[in-house]
This record gives C-alpha cells, structure tokens and sequence, in this order.
C-alpha cells in the first residue's frame, strides 16, 4: 500500500512569528484521515522567525524531536537543560510525566527552519528526559544514518518506542534500500530536494506511507534530505 501526502495538502499555520505546516492533524488543522501514522502522531514543518520563538508551554507523555535543517534554535526546559541546536543536530526530549520548555530563534537576520516530530511512547508516566546528537552531513550522505531508535544503538538517540528513524543525504545515481519486516510500516518525509520512492516522485514537504511492503527504496534524488520512519503498526 501506498499513500502519497502531498506538501500544498498538508494543514497550514501561519501566526506571522511563525509558519508551519502540518503533516497530520495538529493544533486547529484537524483531519481525521490524517491523525498519524502508527505511533508516528506529528510532522509539523516550522519556519521561525528572526527574534521570535515558543513561549514556555507543556508537553506530557511524547516523544519529541527536533531536527534543524537551517539556522539556531535555542531550548530551554524545567530539567535545567538549555542548549543552542543546528543543522545535523538532533534533539530528543520524553516528556514523560511532564515538562515545560522554550524555544527560540535569537538571530537578528535569519529564519530557524526545522521538523518537529512527535512520536506515541510505548507506555505513560516515564521519567522526563533530554538528549541531542549531532549527525554531519557525511554520516548521512548517500547511506541511510540511524539517527533515533528505542534501543539507542549505533549512536542513536533513544525514545521510547519501537520505531527506527534514519535520516539520508541523496544525490546523482545513489540507490538505497531499507527493508520492512512483517507487519512493519515505512514512512518517508522529504526535508528538501527531490527522490524517487518505491517508484514514486517526491518533492520537499512530500511525504509517502507504506505498508504491506518488503521494502522502502530511495533513488534518483536530487539535492534531497529525507527521514525515514521504520515503524510498528
């Protein structure tokens, strides 16, 4: 099965600080064809801008990441963490029984653009936690980088569920395959650039859900980012 999510489709928020656009419902963007995806429940695209940011708010029982695709991002939270993230850094914060956090963009001149991605713990009530990685761009070029994943192996940062998220750089004649497992689902996000998909042409801000399977292929990209779900049903 196949499911194409096209970019001009996704919900759009514009709050004049901020543009976003959101793969599944989020917010006031409610459809209810489009609620998740297996555990995989948000995809918001954010364009922040300069001198601008998210107040203090709580997040309760998720998995949270953040990957920049340009610009700084700062973050704050009640577990006494604050940190400045950019490209090739990732952040993962488990909200557990509950956390409070901020996030801003101190440039006077530039946008931070990055995903935000929410995923469905495997269970409730965990201890908050804070992690963050950095992943260069050679680690990701033309091979598929593990970037998060439930048991934190090959340097990945952990969540808490049974989920693999790879993240690849693909340019030119690179040919990728990732095999899904019985009973798995994939799902690709194009950050940038554009990619072919089990046959399928993407473009930045498309997205391609797939289950019954054997496996997901990536080719013929072009100055293309993607992130790569790995996930159970």
């Amino acid at each position: 099965m196949h499911q194409i999510r096209k970019a001009d489709d996704r919900g759009p928020a514009e709050h004049g600080w901020l543009s976003s656009r959101h793969s599944f419902s989020f917010g006031h963007y409610h459809d209810p064809a489009h609620m998740g995806f297996g555990p995989l429940r948000v995809i918001n695209e954010d364009k922040v801008q300069p001198g601008m940011g998210f107040g203090t708010h709580g997040h309760r029982d998720m998995e949270i990441i953040s990957y920049v695709l340009d610009g700084a991002l700062e973050h704050k939270d009640s577990l006494g963490t604050g940190s400045v993230i950019r490209y090739g850094d990732v952040q993962r914060m488990s909200a557990g029984t509950g956390v409070q956090h901020s996030e801003f963009n101190h440039s006077r001149t530039d946008k931070v653009h990055f995903l935000q991605i929410w995923i469905i713990p495997d269970r409730t009530g965990i201890e908050p936690s804070y992690e963050e990685k950095h992943f260069d761009a050679a680690s990701k070029r033309g091979k598929l980088r593990l970037i998060a994943s439930s048991d934190a192996r090959d340097g990945s940062v952990r969540v808490h569920q049974d989920v693999s998220l790879f993240a690849s750089i693909l340019d030119g004649d690179n040919r990728l395959e990732h095999p899904l497992a019985a009973g798995r689902l994939g799902y690709v996000h194009v950050a940038r650039g554009s990619v072919t998909v089990n046959g399928i042409a993407l473009d930045a801000g498309d997205a391609l859900k797939l289950a019954d399977e054997d496996a997901v292929v990536l080719e013929r990209g072009t100055d293309a980012e993607i992130l790569l779900f790995d996930l159970p049903r």
